[in-house]
């Protein structure tokens, strides 16, 4: 792996540059260590003497600025302090961003959970109910140097990124690239029919994985990717299965929602788009990090003509999907 010293330090990060970096901010580890399920990040779970372990989250170099991340840290900070069960950074010294040698981290406390179960339609409420007062949260102000979701960030970067350095096999070009501008039509076409929407502070990487249910309590984790776009960005993550299935699912998020926060229907017509364009930054994504050895072992099939041979296809249902009416919901 090529790069700075940073990136070089980054990738070769060890237990003991682990250990070490947490004993020098005044943790008394116990040598207890576990990797967790991260790739974008190095994050990992530390045992400490007499106490509750903790999570350490080492930031992958130039992915955000010092700036982006502490808007993280501070819209985690403000979730907490409206008493909304966002695990937060610790703050250390007065600060929630270390800096150890080339290593920039920020250390949590950990909590344990499961992944939701979607067809709880209880739960789904009770998430519908957590996500609106991020929302109310979230439209107080805005970020400063982080960016949105949209059109040019997600779907025409990411297509220029994956043309321009030759990822896509030559036998798959033709059809990627007439794809992809149905694709970018089919967008702009949905953010048409839902006109002009607000654009709030989100989680917005807000998907089952990212949120912990411990008996009957919940913890969400993660705003790495925090951003600014519509607020069913935060909700659509949710639904699964086809629209019979995700009908009732949509229904007990907003029932949910709509006790803390009005949703705006028509953010409705936002949700195909969301996912094409989300299906074109996760091929960019593991492209722009096929460097890092970790992932050419988590991602063996990515370089593969199956992988896009399917892409393509998931790419061209979304088009059929992105022209079909939107999910019906009741606003009582």
């Amino acid at each position: 792996m090529t790069g700075d010293a940073a990136t070089l330090a980054f990738a070769d990060l060890q237990p003991e540059d682990i250990i070490s970096t947490l004993v020098d901010l005044g943790f008394d580890c116990d040598g207890r260590f576990l990797a967790l399920n991260s790739y974008e990040n190095r994050v990992y779970q530390i045992g400490i003497e007499d106490e509750g372990p903790v999570v350490a989250k080492f930031y992958r170099p130039a992915r955000w600025s010092d700036e982006c991340i502490h808007e993280e840290h501070a819209f985690s900070l403000d979730l907490v302090a409206q008493d909304i069960p966002v695990v937060p950074p610790m703050i250390i010294d007065g600060q929630t961003l270390k800096h150890s040698g080339h290593y920039r981290l920020a250390v949590f406390s950990c909590r344990g959970g499961r992944a939701p179960d979607l067809d709880n339609y209880e739960l789904l409420t009770q998430l519908g109910r957590l996500i609106a007062r991020i929302h109310l949260e979230g439209e107080t102000k805005s970020f400063v140097h982080r960016p949105r979701i949209d059109i040019d960030t997600y779907g025409v970067q990411s297509i220029d990124y994956l043309l321009n350095n030759e990822f896509i096999p030559e036998q798959n070009c033709e059809a990627y690239e007439s794809i992809v501008e149905c694709v970018l039509d089919g967008v702009e076409a949905c953010f048409e029919r839902a006109g002009s929407t607000r654009e709030i502070r989100l989680h917005g990487d807000f998907h089952p994985g990212n949120v912990l249910v411990n008996q009957d309590r919940l913890h969400i984790v993660d705003l790495d990717d925090c951003r600014h776009g519509p607020a069913v960005q935060d909700l659509w993550m949710f639904l699964s299965g086809d629209k019979e299935e995700q009908t009732p699912q949509l229904e007990a998020l907003l029932e949910g929602y709509q006790s803390f926060r009005r949703f705006d229907p028509r953010e409705l017509h936002l949700i195909e788009a969301l996912r094409s364009l989300r299906i074109m930054h996760y091929a960019a994504w593991l492209a722009r990090r096929w460097e890092d050895p970790a992932f050419k072992v988590a991602f063996p099939w990515f370089d593969s003509a199956r992988y896009w041979d399917d892409h393509i296809l998931a790419l061209r249902e979304q088009v059929a999907l992105m022209q079909e009416a939107p999910l019906e919901w009741r606003d009582f």
